[in-house]
């Protein structure tokens, strides 16, 4: 449900929101609340919301404490969880917009794999058989929204296709410590951005991995697949919560990755702030995913390289399930004739509109994203 406020609030009244809309009241340990604070002061001070920003905004803060609720709930209501154990997991990253979400649903389209759909994201809980999905009303709600979105918005499925029941990135997760880059893919908050800068990410990947084991109780044979281009800025903690993952890194031109990403923002956040457009946009993510990869190379270069896998773009674009043999290869895991047979049905999906962007669409030339990245191998 929607709140009627069209500001973005209190620590204490989205508090007092989730509480009702979930009768829950246990949002465990205090490590996010320092986190919380540091958003509302960048969105009150610095963010320039719209009325719709701002309510837009608030939503997506109480999700947040919602999610966080039930996932304490469901963590008492099934103290097993704990026991489930997460082998060699695997991590797709990049920058945005360099081929993750397409290798992210290939390599879960193998039933041997679980990656983690959207809805529950937003409500944690053990998977249910999907078979019963559509009944759930929570699930109908969000998939209705989704495909209104759709409608409304066919440009933006062309950029980024979603659904309740699709696979996406586990940011969601991570935003129950309020700690996660994609409040700064959808706002200006530079305040924000130096905080989290300086934060040890450990504490939000500990909770990352315990809504794993939550979600995958039911599945707990499969081996997980994730995927989110910030996990660039928190190797040290991903690896530190899950000692034996397996990391792949995609690789694209950083020319098109941040002119495609800068659009993809644009289009998420349009009419939300006076300010968070054009080249102030076009800056912010510059700045945020050039610092990302430079963290993301100096930390890979501390670790044992069998954690890491590298991906082309353009070699995976070009022959999609030769780049997926490479990688079980590396994995030292048979590609069965099933899990090809079912990449091969999901490459085989219709495509969708065109996604069309330029640098100079958000104040930036060719010569300022090359030497944004000038030092980063």
């Amino acid at each position: 449900m929607q709140s009627a406020r069209t500001d973005v609030g209190t620590v204490e009244d989205l508090h007092a929101s989730a509480t009702r809309l979930t009768g829950l009241d246990d949002f465990g340990d205090d490590d996010y609340r320092a986190g919380m604070g540091a958003l509302l002061h960048a969105y009150t001070k610095e963010a320039a919301l719209t009325p719709a920003g701002s309510k837009t905004t608030r939503g997506l803060l109480r999700a947040a404490l919602v999610a966080r609720l039930l996932s304490e709930a469901a963590w008492k209501q099934h103290p097993e969880h704990a026991d489930v154990a997460v082998p060699r997991p695997i991590f797709v990253t990049g920058l945005p917009r360099t081929g993750t979400t397409a290798l992210h649903r290939l390599l879960t389209a193998d039933l041997a794999h679980q990656g983690i759909e959207l809805w529950l994201t937003e409500v944690p809980q053990p998977r249910p058989p999907r078979e019963t999905w559509a009944g759930n009303p929570i699930f109908a709600a969000l998939q209705a929204g989704y495909e209104q979105h759709h409608e409304t918005d066919p440009e933006f499925m062309g950029m980024h296709f979603t659904g309740a029941g699709e696979v996406e990135e586990c940011w969601r997760l991570l935003r129950q410590s309020m700690t996660s880059v994609s409040f700064e893919c959808l706002a200006n908050i530079p305040s924000y951005s130096r905080w989290l800068s300086e934060q040890d990410w450990t504490a939000a990947y500990r909770r990352h991995r315990r809504n794993l084991q939550l979600i995958g109780m039911p599945d707990r044979d499969r081996r997980w697949v994730l995927k989110n281009p910030s996990h660039l800025f928190a190797l040290d903690a991903l690896l530190a919560a899950y000692p034996d993952a397996v990391v792949i890194q995609t690789h694209r031109a950083p020319r098109v990755a941040i002119a495609s990403v800068c659009s993809l923002n644009a289009r998420a956040s349009e009419g939300w702030s006076s300010l968070f457009r054009g080249s102030v946009l076009g800056r912010a993510q510059l700045e945020l995913w050039s610092r990302g990869l430079r963290q993301f190379a100096g930390d890979r270069a501390r670790h044992d390289p069998a954690h890491f896998i590298d991906v082309d773009y353009d070699d995976f674009v070009a022959d999609p399930l030769r780049t997926v043999e490479s990688i079980y290869d590396r994995l030292g895991t048979p590609l069965t004739a099933s899990a090809r047979a079912a990449m091969t049905a999901l490459q085989s999906e219709g495509r969708r509109p065109a996604h069309r962007y330029t640098l100079g669409d958000f104040g930036l030339t060719p010569a300022d994203v090359d030497a944004a990245f000038a030092d980063i191998r």
